[in-house]
């Protein structure tokens, strides 16, 4: 069983780049690997729902790439099942640039970010635009009722692989929601303390 995320990253340039840098043994290994990393595990399902934006790259018809940040709730990007992933599209700046560029070449890359925790998932594949005049059954379930952004579209992903990242060199960082989860017991703690603080002091003054 083939590696599928080695199979396509690894063109003759990329293999002859690790030749030149002294890596190419070891990723031989890794391209005979009996994991085909092409199909989602419950480990890859669940650190998807988990991720409240990521990056995506596409190409244009000039041959540029163009990487855009997608954010939302956490959850906003679902596994429809272990080979497809999907997202509704919420409206921006209207440029429409990665859209288009879909349109014109499906082929796609994403980078799910876990900074605390410092993870970091690849994934490759094959993107579809979908409006709501051709499918308003899957805009309802990949919206998200709670969360006050106009849908234009869906955005349905084919996987073609995936691949988990090193953490060397990703720095953590915290959202507001981190940030409040960590320091929510230590102000209890604070509130616990003060309030004992003042029981002892009514005590002494009696």
């Amino acid at each position: 069983m083939a590696h599928r995320f080695a199979e396509i990253t690894f063109t003759p340039s990329v293999q002859a780049a690790q030749s030149q840098y002294n890596s190419r043994e070891t990723h031989v290994k890794f391209e005979s690997s009996d994991q085909s990393r092409d199909i989602l595990t419950g480990r890859e399902i669940e650190f998807i729902h988990e991720r409240d934006g990521f990056y995506q790259a596409t190409v244009g018809e000039t041959g540029w790439p163009y990487v855009q940040f997608r954010g939302g709730p956490p959850g906003f990007l679902k596994v429809l099942d272990a080979k497809t992933i999907g997202y509704a599209d919420f409206r921006g700046n209207r440029q429409y640039v990665s859209v288009g560029n879909m349109a014109a070449d499906d082929r796609i890359a994403l980078i799910l970010m876990d900074y605390p925790n410092r993870r970091r998932l690849k994934i490759l594949g094959r993107a579809k635009v979908v409006h709501a005049g051709e499918n308003q059954g899957l805009i309802t379930h990949l919206e998200l009722s709670d969360y006050r952004a106009r849908v234009e579209r869906a955005v349905v992903i084919a996987v073609e692989a995936y691949d988990w990242n090193c953490p060397q060199h990703i720095r953590p960082r915290f959202t507001v929601e981190d940030i409040e989860g960590i320091l929510a017991p230590l102000q209890q703690k604070i509130a616990d303390l003060e309030a004992e603080n003042a029981q002892l002091k009514v005590g002494t003054a009696s």
